[in-house]
């Protein structure tokens, strides 16, 4: 994608923190959007401040009868949809205490199912168009396990894993696939956490990062960079001098 001016991109978990910082960028640079979250009302506030004239389709995304029958809307819109960003996450915070497994798998259905739905929801349409952008979002806590991470980081780590999967299945077929890794970001996810986030960066920074990342050729979209250099050097490290370090921090 060269530009985003006359783009159709479809972006979930619209509705606060990087997404909606994102849709915001993206509408400014041209881009018409469709704006997807669980929270109807603040899609409509966000399509009103953003020029009013984007597709707003509410939608719970770890439903994959729901997401097809999103997409299915998109098109009777008459509108060709260019991109796909999967922002959509739960988070808690990495405190120690034991997770239920009730919030074990709605994180499991939402972070990570509700990739799976999308991809479900757009691969026939980008394959039978000819082209197509499939985005999905990361973390770098998917890069490592870290201590009291679980089960958050492993949403993330599997997320990682599933772009580079697809990145080598779609590519032939000229869809793009890529992977945004971002460090701490301030957002309302964030603001659970109660340790000190080095080099916090708010979500327009973000957001400018990835609308930069979405139009080069680069499989995955990191930052901020002097956070996600030390965390890709970690994530280097053998297992055994790791796991030595790790503990000796916790």
């Amino acid at each position: 994608m060269r530009d985003f001016q006359g783009k159709t991109i479809w972006i979930i978990g619209a509705s606060s923190g990087i997404g909606e910082a994102l849709a915001r960028e993206l509408a400014n640079r041209g881009a018409r959007l469709v704006l997807s979250a669980r929270r109807d009302d603040e899609l409509h506030k966000l399509n009103q401040a953003i020029g009013g004239n984007h597709i707003v389709a509410p939608l719970d995304i770890s439903d994959a009868k729901a997401a097809k029958e999103a997409m299915t809307g998109i098109e009777k819109s008459g509108a060709t949809l260019d991109s796909v960003i999967f922002m959509a996450a739960i988070y808690s915070p990495h405190d120690g205490k034991p997770k239920d497994i009730e919030t074990i798998q709605k994180m499991l259905d939402v972070n990570l199912g509700g990739a799976f739905n999308i991809i479900d929801a757009v691969q026939d349409y980008f394959e039978q168009q000819g082209h197509g952008q499939i985005v999905l979002c990361g973390s770098v806590a998917g890069y490592r396990g870290l201590p009291t991470g679980q089960p958050y980081c492993a949403t993330k780590a599997a997320i990682i894993n599933l772009a580079e999967s697809l990145y080598v299945d779609l590519g032939r077929k000229n869809i793009d696939v890529k992977v945004i890794c971002p460090g701490f970001v301030k957002t309302p996810l964030t603001d659970k956490n109660t340790f000190k986030m080095p080099m916090i960066i708010e979500p327009e920074q973000a957001a400018k990062a990835i609308a930069k990342g979405l139009k080069g050729k680069a499989f995955e979209i990191h930052f901020p960079k002097k956070f996600t250099y030390i965390m890709k050097a970690v994530q280097m490290l053998p297992n055994w001098l790791y796991f030595k370090l790790i503990k000796r921090i916790v």
